[in-house]
């Protein structure tokens, strides 16, 4: 079922550009057909015009010479462009299938994929897909080379050529059995890699924490004893890779040796001419092109196989809740959220003290709670993501220019959001620049909060659930910061998970539940 669906995904994104693709492989087999030919044609040239002294045919065979390699030399820049071209399509249409599923997921990926897998999709498997389809063109063209070529010497001699045409897929097919064994080692040493990024990601996002208990070479040892694991299976694919070289040379190299020496008897015999056998020898010669060909489109598509079953598995990942099947839409104006355990009327702020529990009430307010009386389950995800947000004290802020993650280009301008979450200081302590390092790990506890509320609040959402947002402040800075999210969301349903008498004392309403 796996292997069905990456077999998919790659046709799938072939059928994007069918222009493309069948440019690729009239221009691989145009550029390879003239090499297949060649060999008949020096053979002409040395029957015709060498051997019979005859120089008006060794003009003739010498002009069919130059206009051959005239068109393979169009038929070169043509195919290259093509593969190229198809390389940037292969990978950039992996990357956006991919991106897209990370976006309609949002959280629920950090609960079903791992961080080191989707790092290793972007970084790694999108380009393994491209390699495969760059190999296209050549590997039609070689295709048709390869019959062009058997043609041709079964036309001179049938004998010779059932040993070309039995030969050399003889040699292909003795290339197979290490093909399966390059599959499932490469399929290893992608899930070393994986595992390896998700540590990678885990000790770069916890580095302050395990300097404070000493931690890092412990942590140091994990990640050094995935790498050798890593490096291991590598060295296992490369071991296979070189048998694969060895014997796309050594098997056509057989079927060679045994066409000339066949040749040279039939040519002493009179059975053939020289020329004949000058064209033997260089049809069997070029015949290790396509075999190699050959073998790295195989290659590359066992390769590209392990990739598209990870992007496949990765878009089999369902987002939760479940879309509805029939989406119902929420009433315009201020919403009003009703719960098992708390009722929040439309346009007030609500603080609740959940104890323990305020991450789970949270989750549930923003997700299967009742809001404007439709269940939120039943609407739209697009639509309750715009309009029910929740901002938890501990999402991420992205690298790059604060103002651009910050900014969300709603009624609350990027000044206002600031200024409501107290956080002017934290961007004039910002570089020159005014970026943010990956995940803001430079900024303190508070600082981050404070960016992260301005951004919630950017969001001008009906019904903003915030959770605990103001744990890691100082009480004079949460004096401020409640007083003016009290003004800024006055007619919009905001509620507030925290223990806080700070920000009891501004609500509207003041919720304590019990304990479980």
């Amino acid at each position: 079922m796996a292997r069905n669906g990456s077999l998919r995904f790659l046709l799938d994104l072939l059928a994007r550009r069918p222009g493309l693709v069948s440019l690729a492989a009239v221009s691989g087999a145009v550029w390879m057909l003239p090499t297949a030919v060649l060999p008949l044609v020096i053979g002409r040239t040395v029957d015709e015009g060498v051997r019979a002294g005859d120089s008006g045919a060794l003009l003739r065979w010498v002009l069919v010479v130059v206009v051959l390699g005239v068109l393979q030399m169009v038929a070169a820049a043509t195919v290259n462009w093509a593969a190229h071209t198809l390389w940037i399509h292969g990978t950039a249409s992996a990357q956006r299938i991919v991106l897209a599923q990370v976006v309609r997921l949002g959280g629920t990926l950090t609960r079903k994929v791992k961080a080191g897998e989707v790092v290793t999709m972007g970084a790694s498997d999108v380009f393994k897909i491209g390699d495969l389809f760059e190999t296209l063109g050549r590997a039609f063209g070689s295709l048709l080379a390869f019959a062009a070529a058997a043609a041709l010497v079964l036309w001179i001699s049938p004998p010779l050529g059932l040993v070309v045409l039995i030969g050399v897929p003889l040699a292909v097919l003795g290339i197979g059995p290490l093909l399966r064994p390059l599959h499932r080692r490469e399929q290893l040493q992608r899930d070393e890699l994986g595992r390896l990024g998700a540590q990678a990601a885990d000790i770069v996002s916890g580095l302050r924490i395990l300097r404070g208990i000493g931690g890092e070479r412990r942590f140091f040892a994990r990640f050094a004893e995935t790498g050798q694991r890593v490096r291991e299976a590598g060295v296992a694919t490369g071991r296979i890779d070189a048998w694969l070289g060895g014997a796309e040379v050594l098997l056509p190299g057989l079927v060679t040796v045994l066409v000339t020496w066949l040749g040279a008897r039939m040519a002493l015999a009179g059975s053939i001419t020289v020329g004949e056998l000058v064209t033997f020898y260089g049809v069997s010669a070029f015949l290790v092109i396509p075999v190699r060909t050959a073998t790295e489109t195989a290659y590359a598509y066992a390769s590209a196989r392990v990739a598209a079953s990870r992007a496949t598995a990765l878009r089999r990942v369902e987002v939760e809740p479940a879309p509805p099947a029939t989406p119902v839409a929420l009433p315009e104006g201020p919403l009003g959220l009703v719960d098992e355990e708390v009722e929040v009327a439309a346009g007030q702020l609500v603080v609740i003290d959940a104890g323990h529990r305020g991450e789970a009430v949270a989750e549930r307010l923003a997700g299967s709670a009742t809001a404007g009386g439709v269940p939120l389950t039943e609407v739209d995800p697009d639509e309750r993501r715009r309009r029910v947000v929740l901002a938890h004290n501990q999402d991420l802020l992205f690298a790059g220019d604060a103002r651009e993650a910050i900014d969300l280009g709603t009624e609350v301008g990027f000044d206002t959001a600031v200024r409501t979450a107290d956080a002017e200081d934290v961007l004039a302590a910002l570089p020159p620049d005014g970026l943010l390092d990956e995940r803001a790990r430079l900024l303190s506890g508070g600082q981050r909060q404070r960016l992260l509320l301005a951004r919630a609040l950017s969001t001008d959402a009906d019904v903003l659930v915030l959770e605990d947002p103001t744990s890691a402040v100082d009480a004079h800075t949460e004096a401020r910061i409640t007083e003016r999210v009290r003004r800024l969301r006055s007619g919009r349903t905001t509620v507030v998970l925290s223990q806080s008498p700070l920000w009891a004392a501004v609500a509207d309403r003041h919720v304590r539940l019990e304990e479980r």
